[in-house]
């Protein structure tokens, strides 16, 4: 697909239809995939990868390249479309400045999980019918995709592409049953004990990086309330492990009704903190409560945790009529 994309590319930049491209390029290993802004046909064909280590959620990106002057290309997966609706509907994107190729995508390979088979030294990656051909400075090996595939792919809500102005490949389909809630159920039935000891077992290890909320879709304030110096919690690790659970808590409020699940959270982490999984019970929790919502499935869609309706509310009684308690 590499040679597909980088040609529609060069085809919509000779024409004039954009004036750059956001998508991948490879860093000093192939597994190293990072986000790249190409404005010339030269830099796509020189410089553009397309692989299955190309699992960064473009969409964020967007909201600074939407500000500028002209049209840019921008290829999304079906994950990372629910993100873009989401910013759409948020008003961070110039939806008119932005030329969407959707591309298929049935997971992408997590590179620790190759590490975890003995799979040293990376040099190429090929996916054949399912199958990886993975190349190293050792040999060829070959490992079935669905065997090394990120979590976050493995319960995949959905391999539809919700916004797009043309597609690469086919759409797939909203996916019925991924069991993505599976983990969150098995939370829930753990005594308030056992949750707080596992809990405190995964945030224990948080070195406060912030790559979870740099990269996160739904993060889009101009100024983040832990970046307040007066917050006691300013770009520093934790002083101890209350702070520590604070962070990443509320944090999960602060996007909760707006999280679409796309897991970047996970992925980024340095530590394999599973912080998807506080997104996750609030996004059941939502379901529950108000009836079946995803997030940017739709542009323009209110988030019940958004609005309150008397009749509908969860807790209707904590608002007396004629003012709040």
């Amino acid at each position: 697909m590499q040679g597909e994309l980088i040609k529609r590319a060069c085809e919509l930049l000779e024409d004039g239809t954009v004036n750059r491209v956001l998508g991948w390029q490879k860093g000093q290993f192939v597994y190293d995939i990072t986000p790249a802004v190409f404005t010339s046909v030269e830099d796509v064909k020189e410089h553009f990868v397309y692989n299955d280590f190309c699992a960064d959620n473009l969409s964020k990106y967007l909201i600074k390249e939407s500000e500028k002057e002209g049209k840019v290309l921008v290829f999304l997966k079906p994950c990372d479309t629910y993100s873009f609706n989401q910013l759409q509907t948020e008003y961070k994107i110039k939806r008119e400045n932005v030329y969407i190729i959707g591309i298929e995508s049935y997971g992408k390979v997590d590179v620790e999980k190759l590490r975890q088979r003995g799979i040293e030294g990376i040099t190429d990656i090929e996916n054949v019918n399912g199958t990886l051909k993975v190349s190293t400075i050792y040999g060829e090996e070959q490992v079935p995709a669905y065997e090394v595939m990120l979590n976050r792919c493995l319960t995949c809500k959905s391999k539809k592409h919700v916004v797009y102005d043309e597609l690469v490949g086919e759409d797939g389909e909203v996916v019925a049953d991924s069991g993505r809630f599976d983990m969150v159920e098995k939370l829930e039935k753990m005594t308030a004990e056992e949750r707080f000891n596992f809990w405190r077992g995964e945030l224990s290890r948080c070195i406060r990086c912030n790559a979870c909320r740099n990269v996160c879709p739904a993060c889009t304030c101009e100024k983040c309330v832990f970046d307040n110096p007066n917050s006691g919690t300013q770009n520093r690790g934790a002083r101890d492990s209350f702070e520590e659970n604070m962070f990443h808590i509320i944090r999960a409020y602060h996007v909760a009704g707006r999280c679409t699940d796309c897991g970047e959270c996970s992925r980024v982490c340095p530590e394999n903190i599973p912080l998807h999984l506080l997104n996750r019970k609030f996004i059941r929790d939502i379901n529950e409560f108000y009836g079946e919502f995803q997030a940017g499935e739709e542009v323009g869609q209110m988030s019940p945790v958004a609005a309150y309706t008397e009749h509908n509310d969860v807790e209707p009684s904590i608002v007396q009529k004629g003012g709040a308690e």
